[in-house]
């Protein structure tokens, strides 16, 4: 018989992180832990990492679900991604707590050369928002260190500040030395996003996640066929829970990459039928983290590896954090690697 248990983490971060829908202070984990009465050595551990303006999941009945899975613990092990359809990051914890139980409770759920320390993941570099000297010095450490792939979150300070940003870095490296990308967590308005892009065009931008609101899928589809800069859908894909509400979005908007946050859509047989379908249309795909703790980030860091995707990934190691979890994750240049 199955026991478990839950406890609420909540991550403080060390300066606060801004985001096109505000600024985060904090953010709240689960850590499920999963465990069978025979043999309660051998535990597996999950995360449900809500992020609480974007997880259409949260409400006040969140943390009371997170206990009924845990008091039905048995029950709930049982066709979780019909069960908890729902409830995206508890299916995510849950699916990851009962693998890593059934690998031995050693957090190690995908065994690879990335677990064995000897490959590593290629990751682009993360730039926050922030105040314009704040995201040029994230700049300027993020190509010291390395990174040939450089990530920034848009649509917070002035648009031509943001400009200004990319236009000192192409100054220094055209697009053949270093790859940008923007997200701009759908700040862009309806009326004024083509234009943006067009001029955004002019920095050869890799591609722009989510320039407009999810929920928009008729403006997003002419936008993906317009833009001269390729998107990529993020939040779009969140809440969906359907295979055929998935094929639709796909087939409706056709987007040239969509990107996966195994903790946010419902896990990783959630991201398998993602790309799936994604490459039956000929749609590129990446995996990114969600601001989980170091737990959830060491599962998708490892199933990230096993899918052998040469693309940058976004992943981290959990530095945003004061008191995060304990992690055998580091980077090395713009590769993260796992130390066993």
């Amino acid at each position: 018989m199955l026991i478990a248990s839950a406890e609420k983490l909540e991550l403080i971060f060390k300066r606060p992180a801004g985001t096109s829908r505000g600024v985060l202070n904090t953010k709240n984990s689960w850590i499920i832990k999963v465990w069978d009465d025979t043999d309660p050595q051998v535990i597996g551990i999950g995360e449900a990492s809500i992020i609480e303006n974007l997880s259409p999941e949260w409400s006040d009945e969140f943390p009371k679900k997170i206990t009924e899975v845990i008091e039905n613990i048995n029950d709930f092990a049982e066709a979780p991604h019909i069960k908890l359809r729902k409830f995206q990051s508890i299916l995510f914890a849950l699916e990851t707590a009962l693998k890593d139980l059934s690998t031995g409770g050693k957090q190690i759920l995908f065994p690879s050369d990335f677990t064995s320390g000897t490959d590593g993941i290629k990751i682009n570099g993360l730039i926050w928002m922030g105040t314009h000297e704040f995201m040029l010095e994230q700049i300027e450490q993020k190509l010291e260190e390395g990174f040939s792939c450089l990530k920034l979150k848009i649509g917070a300070i002035d648009f031509d500040q943001e400009l200004d940003l990319l236009s000192k870095i192409r100054k220094r490296y055209n697009a053949d030395q270093l790859e940008l990308r923007v997200d701009a967590n759908g700040a862009f308005k309806p009326d004024d996003a083509l234009d943006k892009l067009k001029i955004l065009a002019d920095f050869h931008i890799h591609s722009i996640e989510q320039p407009i609101a999810p929920k928009q899928w008729n403006i997003m589809a002419e936008l993906c066929q317009t833009s001269p800069v390729p998107i990529a859908l993020d939040e779009e894909l969140i809440g969906l829970t359907e295979i055929d509400e998935m094929a639709q979005l796909l087939d409706n908007v056709h987007p040239q990459y969509i990107i996966l946050k195994p903790s946010l859509i419902g896990g990783f047989q959630m991201a398998d039928l993602w790309i799936k379908l994604a490459e039956e249309r000929k749609i590129g795909w990446w995996i990114t983290s969600a601001l989980e703790s170091n737990i959830g980030l060491n599962a998708i860091a490892q199933y990230t590896y096993k899918k052998n995707n040469p693309m940058p990934q976004g992943l981290g190691t959990g530095k945003l954090f004061e008191n995060n979890v304990d992690t055998n994750l580091i980077i090395l240049g713009e590769r993260l690697y796992h130390q066993p």
